[in-house]
């Protein structure tokens, strides 16, 4: 199974924030969607970076009140590890266990093709082991599978 098949069944729906916008913003976008990172995208629509809930904490927890007054790109993580459609869940699964991360964005080329996370990962794999179990379960007992 490829990333493009997470892709395809998810969607890809993004939500995204500018490097220049503030942190309330961001607090406000996590909250108002229920996700848990934001692609952070420059002016020319590329991504430069990514901010979790957990980088928002820590800037709290370090500015106080004076977080309203700082932009994601004082918060976010700039050094982006990218997956392609093409990749293979075993090796994205790797790669996202490997450098610690739970969010890997998807280029196709220059484009931005969507944000997988590892639960999205660990859902497919599971998906793929129940079909390979029905049918493995139909090959021996000889019955349809249902």
């Amino acid at each position: 199974m490829k990333v493009q098949d997470i892709l395809k069944s998810k969607g890809a729906e993004l939500v995204t924030i500018g490097q220049q916008d503030s942190l309330v913003e961001a607090y406000r976008l996590l909250s108002e969607h229920n996700i848990g990172v934001l692609l952070v995208m420059d002016k020319q629509g590329k991504p430069v970076g990514i901010i979790s809930e957990r980088d928002l904490v820590h800037e709290f927890a370090k500015r106080g009140p004076a977080v309203e007054k700082a932009t994601v790109q004082e918060a976010m993580t700039e050094d982006l590890i990218i997956g392609v459609p093409e990749d293979d869940l075993e090796y994205v699964m790797n790669v996202m266990t490997q450098q610690r991360i739970r969010h890997l964005p998807i280029l196709d080329g220059d484009e931005l093709a969507g944000l997988i996370s590892i639960g999205d990962v660990v859902k497919s794999q599971i998906t793929q082991a129940e079909a390979e179990i029905r049918y493995l379960h139909s090959y021996i007992t000889g019955s349809p599978t249902g």
